[in-house]
This record gives structure tokens, C-alpha cells and sequence, in this order.
């Protein structure tokens, strides 16, 4: 009888050990199809359950807000289960700082930036002739992004500082990527707010569509001297600049001046700092898999990698580590 209970408590033993050993489950939440932060996130998660010693799945979202809502909530240590995502700085930073109405309650004081990744081009797309500032959009139909995405915190601070209220516009939709361009080949909008890195994939896709209809792409312009521009550096000193979406990139009607800012691959304060070092290391020591299946990471470096440290959002300590060996 003694034997059987000592076997039985060795089994238990056995499986308590397989349990405490198993790999911590990592979940990066991305954006919509369509959208790089969806393939970036994806790439992201096959290296790291190669390479970091985790278990790592990407799932989609809405992208930014829903993405903090996620890393700092839904990561839980007793379940060895932590979330990253990508997010856009200033997104992060009014989350963090509880200027968004989903965080005034519970500012996201739990997010940590790993490292910056790559510049999101603040894209609003139209077709040649509708316009080329915003206010030629006065009267049109327009989408600002997916619900609680970065991309639509974007959008409402552009019109704040252009000071066009949304009542200026005949339409005003809040559709996703894929469903933004869809909307604007089959004309039932003419213009659409999007962030994301160069290329989007549903925009590439767009402009081949508009082409085939007689039409060209083309975009709206946010020059470097002009107030949109000077109110963003105001607001987020170093979190933006203003770049040039040039025309080869889609085929467009011309280049145009643009904003552009880093987005940040982010985890939670509760992330061990063992694993955010492991998650950096494995990063920044397989690249190449990453920049081979998204264009954009070819910004995603070493040299680029602490340009968020001016924003109040922190750097988790494993990452710094990393970073300063």
C-alpha cells in the first residue's frame, strides 16, 4: 500500500514538474487584415516560439487601444501568460496618462515599451481631383478607422487641429483597413484616414482596383509647415515628424508630405524581466525572418529601437537590458 502511494506521489510529483516547467504563453495582439501591424505581429510570433523558449500566437484586433487594453489587462503571471502588441505612441502615451475616456478611469500605467519598430505614415487616401487639404474634404463622405483604433484617435486629432468638426463631413464611417478601401473602390465614401507602414497591403491592393476603373490613387497632403503638423509636435514632442509618402509607393497622383510616427512593440509591467529580455534578444538576433515577409521592418533595428524614450511611457527594464549590454 505504501509503495502504491509513493508511486502515486512521484507521478504527481512528475507532472507538477512538466507544469512548472512549461514554456510562458506569449499573445501578440496585432490589427486588422490588411493592415502591417497584422503581418508584422504574425512574423513576430512564429520567431519568438522559435527562438525565445515561449509559446507565441498573434490574434487580431482593432489594433492600438484595444492592444493596451489587452497588454495591460488580460496578462496574467499565475497563468504564466503575457500579452504584447503593437501600438502608436501617441495612442499609448494618453492611454498611460489617462487622456483617453477608456483609461480616465484606470489610466494603462501596466504598459512598457520593448523596442520601436517602424514609422506608421498617417495615409489619407482619396482619388486625383477630389482634393488636395483636408478642407476640400468639407462635404464628402469619409471613414476615420476602425472603433477605438489608433488610427482613428489619429484622425480626431488631425481634424482638431485643422479645426474641421466631424459635422463638416456628408458621411462619417469608422471601418477598418480592408473595409476602408473597399468602400472607397466601390465609391460609397471618398476619402479614408489610415496609419500604418509603408506599404499597406489593402492600399497597394486599392490602387491597382482604382487603376482598373480609369481612377488614381492619391492622397492628401499634411505639410511639415503647416498647423496640423506644428500642433502634433506640440502635443508629442519627438513621437512625430513629417515624411514624404512618395508617389512610386502606390502609383499615386504625386508625393505628398505627411505625418509619421514610431510605433512600439509593447508588453506590461508585470512581464518578467527575464522573458522581455528574451523576447528583445530573439528579435533583434533573427531580423532577417522578419524583414523578409514585412517590407517595413526594415526599420525595426538596433539604432531605432530606444527612439520612444522621450515619450512618459517607460521601456520595461528586460528590454533596457538588452539594449545596454
Amino acid at each position: 500500500m505504501r509503495k502504491t502511494y509513493l508511486t502515486a506521489a512521484l507521478a504527481l510529483l512528475s507532472l507538477t514538474g512538466v507544469a512548472g516547467a512549461q514554456k510562458p504563453r506569449v499573445v501578440i495582439a496585432t490589427g486588422g487584415i490588411g493592415g502591417v501591424y497584422y503581418y508584422y505581429g504574425t512574423v513576430m510570433a512564429e520567431i519568438l516560439s522559435k527562438h525565445a523558449g515561449v509559446d507565441a500566437t498573434a490574434i487580431q484586433t482593432a489594433a492600438s487601444v484595444d492592444n493596451i487594453l489587452l497588454v495591460t489587462e488580460k496578462s496574467d503571471p499565475s497563468r504564466n501568460t503575457y500579452y504584447c502588441g503593437l501600438i502608436l505612441p501617441e495612442s499609448g502615451l494618453l492611454a498611460y496618462t489617462g487622456q483617453l475616456d477608456r483609461f480616465k478611469d484606470k489610466p494603462a500605467t501596466k504598459l512598457r515599451t520593448l523596442f520601436a519598430t517602424y514609422p506608421n505614415y498617417l495615409q489619407i487616401v482619396t482619388t486625383k481631383g477630389a482634393g488636395t487639404v483636408l478642407q476640400n474634404l468639407a462635404g464628402k463622405r469619409i471613414s476615420l478607422g476602425a472603433p477605438g483604433s489608433g488610427t482613428e484617435i489619429e484622425a480626431n486629432l488631425v481634424l482638431q487641429a485643422a479645426k474641421i468638426p466631424l459635422t463638416k463631413f456628408s458621411k462619417v464611417e469608422r471601418l477598418g483597413a480592408n473595409e476602408s478601401a473597399q468602400a472607397l473602390a466601390d465609391g460609397t465614401i471618398d476619402a479614408y484616414f489610415w496609419s500604418g507602414g509603408l506599404p499597406t497591403g489593402s492600399i497597394a491592393e486599392l490602387s491597382q482596383t482604382l487603376a482598373r476603373k480609369g481612377k488614381q490613387i492619391d492622397f492628401i497632403a499634411v505639410p511639415q509647415k503647416g498647423p496640423i503638423a506644428g500642433a502634433f509636435e506640440k502635443a508629442f514632442p519627438g513621437l512625430a515628424d513629417v515624411r514624404t509618402l512618395d508617389k512610386k509607393v502606390y502609383g499615386s497622383a504625386r508625393s505628398v508630405q505627411t505625418l509619421a510616427f514610431w510605433n512600439s512593440f509593447s508588453c506590461s509591467s508585470e512581464m518578467p524581466a527575464d522573458l522581455a529580455y528574451n523576447i528583445t534578444k530573439a528579435t533583434f538576433e533573427h531580423l532577417p525572418e522578419l524583414t523578409a515577409s514585412v517590407q517595413s521592418a526594415k526599420d525595426t533595428t538596433v539604432a531605432n529601437a530606444l527612439r520612444l524614450s522621450t515619450s512618459k511611457v517607460p521601456y520595461h527594464e528586460g528590454a533596457l537590458k538588452f539594449f545596454k549590454k
